[in-house]
């Protein structure tokens, strides 16, 4: 017998995807809308689940590779390494689906939101403020996750989170407000090139509204989107948000009007109430009943799922051709290398004036702060099956060095006010104030990360203190959870006795009447223990101690994924924490040769007594290779490779106001604030010296191109007019360089950005080499939003009063190590 349609590979993708379509009822067409599509057993059609999450490895999985977080990635300004992760990544999503078929190969990576604001609470989920570099990188990761395959996709990416999101708090309630310009200019690019490169098959909406209206039901911002591509785009909706359209937008009476609204607004699949599909079809029916949907709506919307599910290979059977992946693909020797590598090239040096790196051989190294030998993941990190932190690595690379570890944090004991000392048993099952004295099963270590929050780890258990069970235990590996129960406030009595808030829960710790034992449950502060703290041993001298006997001092500080700025929190502010400054002016008290290594989902204003550290290097969250990478950095095994793609300020104001998207207005991002950034975009160290001497151009008079509706990308295309930057640079030191040579167009222009990266080049310059670095780009990228501009045959809509046009007069194209740093320029007249 004949396969169906569907199951023959050699048709056409949308003839397999009709002909499955028309073998559904009505009703089985209605369930495929839901993120939990039921089998259709008479057709072999297996049940499905759409979505995984892998937006740098893949997560929520169970042992998985974990690289480097997204701002990492793009910290190495390396489109093949980021191309290369997420091939692991899907390679281990389709591993994962060998052992559970309701794995999704619809992977929800990469976001592709520009990193607009430094406060956002996703931060290290985003690649760059650049919405052209965002789109670059969101478009290579994409490349991996896709495969080379014409037919079959390793993985489908979607694109997060279409459009204009970049806070955390109330995100579904508040409005990013954009002008046109705002939407072409700093929005739209950053989803463009994946989708028009055929590397994205999907996209997920926005929890916030745009202009006013929830992104879920803009139908000319979606419509845009899909016209970037002839291929299929399937639009998912983010969790809960069908709901909240109608519960918290209040923009529909209710789920029947609302579900209308989201197919019309071109939404094919409903991420809501987890796996009960039944309030989803229950709304999509009622719409059918009502009028306010067709059958076509309904159609479109499911072919455009069943076009991504046969994408994956998932119709294919032996055909598929990465249908060999197994669970052996996971932690493959390979992985393990690649992911050491990215490490190591997404470490940015950002300052040596005493050139204390790279090490020489230090016979004692003392590593100090809450990240000393600690590898933290975030949220949408999978489990490493190893984990290498700074000291580890350090040791491993100087094995005939003395490497101490202090955290820094305080050892208490606490003594409850009947008297006992809180204890804890070595699993960690039970916290009671029982003890007679305070030994060591009754201390524990409060780790500060800033603002007041504070992580217990129970010296017994080597646990940490969590308060979601009752009563209390001390048996969590780690912070972290949607709601996190590891954290708490202390408040200081005027009796100098100390209460504990739990910050997951805001109740307070409270001690048991006649048991002893420890439970969060009071609900007021009249209500919470009120212990007698005793410092056993102090953090702060611990520090000055081993800083004092060490060579050097590695000072590792930065911020906990899970705490203060995360998924639905934004930062409190972006100043380093006072602990982590309180650590450093101890440590350089003690010894000025002295590496401040921060380790951050995110940029810092580093503030008085640090902003002035002679020798900075920073990482993103590493994942598993984190030690390794940095101490092939720190001892000079590999040449600094890393560059900042995202500024860091040198005071708050800098950053602008995270609530308003108009950052032109504001004069935030390198694009467009006229102050210097305490570490630009674009920059970081090597250990030689670099010198850029002359740019010369292709031509130095061009004619205005014609009107656009889109930004060309960082790749010029055939039917552009391109210019060639010829750059020339010199390595005058004793070292190899891995240099980035960049490329902006300066205008003084208000309406244009006072700089803009039009091209790079990573170039590998050995000592006393000169060369000179060809960079094209296409004149179209120098095009800012006119109102009174038009486009024939453009869309008659709101979205589109108004194009892109390169205005003519002079621009100055300019070259060097940064964007604040830039030696050697050449004219450009456009005519």
């Amino acid at each position: 017998m004949t396969d169906p349609v569907f199951r023959q590979t050699d048709r056409p993708l949308a003839e397999r995807a009709r002909d499955l379509l028309d073998r559904l009822t009505p009703q089985e067409r209605i369930a495929m809308l839901h993120q939990a599509a039921p089998a259709i057993e008479r057709l072999g059609v297996a049940e499905f689940r759409t979505g995984c999450e892998a937006l740098h490895g893949a997560a929520w999985l169970g042992t998985a590779t974990v690289f480097p977080q997204s701002v990492g990635l793009a910290a190495t300004w390396d489109t093949a390494a980021v191309e290369a992760v997420g091939e692991v990544a899907a390679t281990e999503v389709r591993a994962k689906r060998a052992e559970n078929p309701l794995v999704s190969l619809n992977v929800w990576a990469p976001v592709v939101n520009t990193l607009r604001h430094p406060g956002w609470g996703r931060n290290e989920e985003g690649y760059s403020e650049d919405p052209h570099l965002t789109g670059h990188f969101g478009a290579a990761y994409s490349r991996g996750l896709r495969g080379t395959h014409e037919r079959v996709w390793r993985t489908v990416p979607a694109l997060k989170h279409f459009l204009a999101y970049s806070n955390e708090t109330d995100r579904s309630t508040t409005s990013s407000e954009m002008s046109l310009r705002t939407l072409h200019e700093e929005e739209l690019p950053a989803f463009r090139e994946a989708i028009e490169d055929g590397v994205a098959g999907g996209m997920m909406l926005a929890y916030n509204r745009v202009n006013g209206t929830a992104a879920h039901t803009q139908p000319e911002l979606v419509a845009e989107a899909r016209s970037w591509t002839d291929e299929s785009l399937a639009v998912v909706s983010d969790a809960g948000a069908p709901k909240f359209l109608v519960e918290l937008q209040r923009e529909h009476p209710d789920k029947i009007h609302g579900a209308a609204a989201l197919i019309r607004s071109g939404l094919d699949s409903f991420t809501d109430d987890d796996a009960d599909a039944e309030p989803t079809l229950t709304a999509v029916r009622g719409a059918l009943e009502a009028g306010l949907l067709t059958e076509a709506d309904i159609d479109r919307a499911v072919l455009r799922l069943l076009e991504m599910r046969i994408r994956s290979g998932e119709f294919d059977g032996d055909a598929d051709p990465y249908a060999s992946i197994g669970i052996d693909h996971i932690d493959l020797p390979a992985s393990r290398e690649l992911a050491r590598d990215v490490v190591g090239k997404s470490v940015v040096v950002l300052r040596n004036d005493d050139a204390v790196l790279p090490l020489a051989s230090p016979r004692r190294i003392a590593v100090v702060g809450p990240l000393a030998d600690a590898v933290l993941t975030d949220w949408y990190a999978g489990t490493p099956p190893y984990a290498v932190g700074i000291a580890t690595g350090l040791r491993e690379r100087y094995p005939d060095a003395e490497v101490e570890v202090v955290t820094g944090a305080d050892t208490v004991a606490l003594r409850a006010s009947n008297g006992r000392y809180v204890r804890s048993d070595a699993d960690g099952s039970v916290v009671i104030a029982d003890a007679a004295a305070a030994t060591e099963e009754a201390l524990f270590e409060f780790a500060d990360w800033g603002d007041g929050i504070l992580v217990i780890r129970s010296q017994a258990s080597g646990r940490l203190i969590t308060g979601g069970a009752w009563p209390m235990r001390a048996d969590a590996t780690r912070v972290g959870g949607w709601i996190v129960q590891e954290s708490f406030r202390r408040v200081v009595h005027a009796d100098a006795t100390w209460s504990l808030l739990h910050l997951g829960s805001g109740r307070w710790v409270r001690t048991l009447r006649d048991s002893g034992l420890i439970a969060v449950d009071g609900v007021t502060p009249e209500q919470a223990e009120r212990f007698t703290a005793r410092v056993v041993r102090s953090g702060s001298a611990a520090v000055a101690s081993a800083a004092a006997a060490a060579d050097v001092v590695v000072v590792a500080v930065g911020n906990d994924p899970h705490l203060a700025g995360r998924e639905t929190e934004d930062r409190p502010h972006i100043l380093l924490p006072a602990a982590s400054v309180e650590l450093w002016k101890t440590v350089r008290e003690a010894n000025a040769r002295s590496v401040l290594t921060i380790v951050s989902s995110y940029p810092y204003v580093l503030g008085e007594g640090v902003s002035d550290a002679p020798t900075v290097v920073w990482s993103s969250h590493g994942g598993q290779e984190l030690g390794h990478g940095i101490a092939d950095i720190l001892s000079g095994d590999r040449e600094p490779f890393g560059r900042l793609a995202q500024s860091w300020p040198a005071t708050p104001e800098q950053a602008g106001d995270l609530f308003d998207y108009d950052t032109l207005r504001q004069q935030a991002t390198y694009r467009h604030q006229p102050g210097e950034f305490a570490f630009p975009f674009g920059h970081g160290l090597t250990y030689t010296s670099v010198a850029y001497s002359a740019v010369t151009l292709s031509a130095d008079t061009v004619d205005a191109p014609e009107v656009t509706l889109r930004h060309p990308g960082f790749t010029p295309r055939a039917h552009e007019s391109v210019v060639t930057a010829r750059v020339s640079v010199s390595n005058n030191g004793e070292r190899p360089a891995e240099e980035l040579v960049q490329v902006y167009a300066l205008r003084s222009d208000e309406a244009a950005p006072r700089r803009l990266l039009l091209a790079y080049a990573r170039v590998r310059l050995e000592p006393g080499e000169t060369r000179e670095v060809e960079l094209p780009f296409a004149v179209e990228r120098l095009a800012t939003w006119d109102d009174a501009a038009r486009v024939e045959g453009a869309p008659r809509d709101w979205l589109h009063e108004g194009a892109l046009r390169v205005r003519p007069g002079t621009y100055r194209i300019a070259a060097g190590t940064s964007s604040q740093a830039l030696p050697a320029e050449a004219a450009l007249t456009v005519a």
